[in-house]
């Protein structure tokens, strides 16, 4: 029996790891806090759920579905996206629904890279850029981003060679694993840098709706001329703490968004029709629900946030996203404190170095578990004395 090279050259999704550590923990009855998944803790509100229990009565939404969405879906999301960003799109040519946005993203590669060519992205990064680049046959080429440079990928770090060459360029502001962000004029960069290379920005813009300090994240889209190259990812899943409904949509310039729905038209079956339904009115009724769940998002944050600046780490508050990204303390490794943490806290963190080499040094907290489970957390962390890094 053979096993494709794709397969076992990837290494452990990095949440099936975290997710056997719990397990291997609670099953010796040890009380395992995980900050470690970005799985929101909190129902979907009621009256999207409504919506979902009408529409799975509704016969004809036991059927397939189509891969590019209901029309009615995609107006929503088109919609959505001029109030929210004043971008204007056309519902027929330049939304497609996804199945969830990882999915979309997985796919992308598919629709844009032949075997050999380049992905350029960042590092750290979510790792399905670079797994969907693998499945392509694709070659990805991390560029490191620096907490001095504000976690930016700097496009003067790009060869020109490597640029000239490379398809695609994945960008993700507000930031994850980091928390950093993005502004219009940095995204008016990479529009003319990818016309200049002739590139397509495909950019992941799924926590543009976890803002914090009255920060507003703003849609690559609405850099001048972004449409002509880009395409942009967004999801329901931590806005609406949907995650487990798998609903989201891929917008942006129309021979893109057809690429995508070639490939989705040939390997999945849409999303169902109830789902979108759901997602409907969940778009047509964003606004006060939102900020609200902001608000007890960021709370936990400055949490967060002031427990480890008690333990002596460096941290800077988000502005958007749904972690805390810190540096370990001087000698040791990402994975060396993740493992301090489980062994003499019972905590579960992620290793930085999970999202790629230019994480190692880091950790990253997520704020998607229940306030009681983060005052206990953060109560385990109160004159913990960190022990001194392994020396071999």
């Amino acid at each position: 029996m053979h096993i494709a090279d794709r397969v076992t050259q990837l290494p452990e999704y990095p949440f099936v790891t975290i997710s056997r550590t719990i397990a291997d923990k609670r099953a010796q009855g040890i009380d395992v806090i995980s900050f470690g998944i970005g799985d929101p803790d909190r129902e979907t509100p009621g009256f999207i759920l409504d919506a979902l229990d009408k529409g799975t009565r509704n016969a004809p939404n036991h059927r397939y579905p189509e891969s590019e969405g209901l029309p009615e879906f995609r107006k929503s999301v088109i919609d959505w996206y001029g109030r929210r960003f004043g971008v204007a799109l056309n519902p027929e040519t330049e939304a497609i629904s996804l199945i969830g946005a990882k999915e979309g993203i997985g796919h992308a590669a598919l629709a844009f890279l032949n075997p050999g060519d380049i992905a350029i992205m960042p590092d750290p990064a979510y790792p399905v850029y670079d797994v969907g680049t693998i499945f392509a046959g694709g070659v990805s080429y991390k560029v490191p981003m620096h907490e001095e440079a504000g976690w930016q990928l700097d496009l003067d770090d790009i060869p020109t060679e490597v640029a000239d060459k490379a398809k695609i360029l994945w960008l993700n502001y507000p930031n994850n694993p980091t928390g950093s962000i993005a502004s219009i004029e940095y995204f008016q960069k990479v529009v003319e840098f990818a016309k200049a290379h002739d590139l397509i920005v495909l950019h992941d813009n799924c926590y543009s709706e976890v803002t914090y300090d009255g920060y507003d994240a703003p849609s690559f889209l609405q850099a001048d001329g972004a449409m002509d190259i880009g395409m942009e990812f967004h999801s329901l899943s931590k806005t609406f703490n949907m995650t487990g409904w798998r609903v989201g949509a891929a917008v942006g310039n129309a021979d893109l968004v057809e690429a995508l729905r070639v490939i989705k038209s040939n390997l999945d079956s849409g999303v169902p029709q109830a789902v979108q339904e759901m997602a409907i009115e969940a778009l047509n009724n964003h606004g006060d629900w939102v900020i609200e769940n902001n608000r007890g998002y960021q709370a936990r944050r400055d949490k967060v946030v002031d427990a480890l600046r008690s333990i002596g780490l460096a941290v800077i508050a988000p502005q958007a996203g749904l972690y805390v990204w810190t540096r370990v303390p001087e000698g040791y490794s990402s994975e060396g404190f993740a493992n301090a943490l489980l062994e003499e806290r019972d905590i579960v963190v992620t290793p930085g170095s999970s999202y790629g080499e230019a994480g190692e040094g880091y950790i990253r907290l997520s704020l998607t578990l229940s306030d009681d489970r983060v005052d206990e957390g953060l109560s385990r962390l109160q004159d913990w004395k960190i022990p001194p890094p392994p020396t071999n």
